[in-house]
């Protein structure tokens, strides 16, 4: 399996990375990590999805549409 990382952007005080894993079948996961913090007091959460996609674009779109949504609800229930 390859592990693909891609353009990272920030989110507030986060660093949202979209992912993409390609399977033995050529087919694509999602993946995301959310990091916060500097140095030693960095935190870094990856969050996988079950969904397989065709292309790997495809795969980026929904794990950082993900991301985006994982830190909105983060913070609503707050």
């Amino acid at each position: 399996m390859n592990i693909h990382l891609e353009n990272a952007f920030p989110v507030g005080k986060y660093l949202v990375s979209p992912l993409t894993r390609q399977t033995e079948s050529g087919r694509y996961t999602a993946h995301v990590s959310i990091r916060s913090g500097r140095g030693q007091a960095t935190h870094d959460r990856v969050l996988g999805f079950f969904p397989e996609f065709g292309t790997r674009e495809s795969a980026l779109q929904y794990a950082a549409v993900e991301g985006q949504r994982w830190l909105s609800q983060r913070h609503c229930n707050a």
